[in-house]
């Protein structure tokens, strides 16, 4: 983490869930609430104006919800890092915060742990999904329209980059494995997203897993020898 907090801005329509949560996250020195907001339309524009490293954000507001104001901050900033907080687990909801851009989801009953751990992720271009939401948009994904374009896009080193990235390696793992430098990792994942015309890491793993490139089953065993 770098010396300067992680700029947090905070978009969610009850004031009370606002205040709680910078309440909160006043508690870590490595994370500053530097905005609020009540819709996703003033989301917008106090992105534009305070450029946050991190959104956190609700799905269910009035005005505009997190969905379309999701979609809209990804247009005119690519690069932002977006969690979602919602008490929301339909299958679409989930697929479409996903699609429209978010790096992050979890559950407002997550613990405050697992929130802080998320913010951070983020702001270090990580996903974090709530293990239950991330196998309800696999399985979505599984029976999605097939994007348009496919792997055969992609090189050979670009597909090994891929696999591990949809293993859940960081930037750093994958570097390591395939003996080349951080930066040249994250190169070849950023032209990975822009051939399968992908917003993040997240639809990039998910988008291996329904491509084939690697199975539920193996991801499975891979979560599974992690906790060993």
């Amino acid at each position: 983490m770098g010396s300067q907090p992680i700029k947090l801005l905070i978009v969610e329509d009850h004031v009370m869930v606002r205040k709680g949560m910078k309440a909160l996250l006043s508690e870590y020195p490595d994370i500053a609430v530097v905005g609020e907001a009540g819709n996703g339309l003033k989301a917008i524009e106090l992105v534009e104006k305070l450029q946050p490293d991190v959104v956190l954000i609700d799905l269910s507001m009035p005005v505009m919800d997190g969905i379309e104001a999701i979609r809209r901050i990804i247009a005119i900033r690519p690069d932002q890092r977006i969690v979602v907080l919602t008490i929301y687990t339909g299958d679409d909801k989930l697929f479409q915060a996903i699609k429209a851009g978010a790096m992050g989801y979890l559950l407002k009953d997550s613990q405050p742990e697992e929130l802080v751990q998320s913010i951070r992720n983020a702001y270090s271009g990580e996903p974090t999904l709530n293990p239950t939401i991330a196998w309800r948009i696999l399985r979505d994904m599984t029976g999605a329209e097939t994007t348009k374009r496919s792997t055969e896009e992609l090189s050979e080193r670009e597909i090994e980059v891929l696999r591990l990235l949809t293993q859940g390696k960081t930037d750093q793992e994958i570097a390591k494995e395939l003996v080349l430098t951080d930066v040249t990792i994250r190169t070849h994942i950023s032209r990975i997203l822009s051939k399968l015309s992908l917003k993040n890491r997240v639809q990039a793993a998910l988008y291996g897993i329904r491509s084939g490139i690697i199975s539920i089953d193996e991801t499975s065993e891979i979560n599974e020898e992690e906790k060993d």
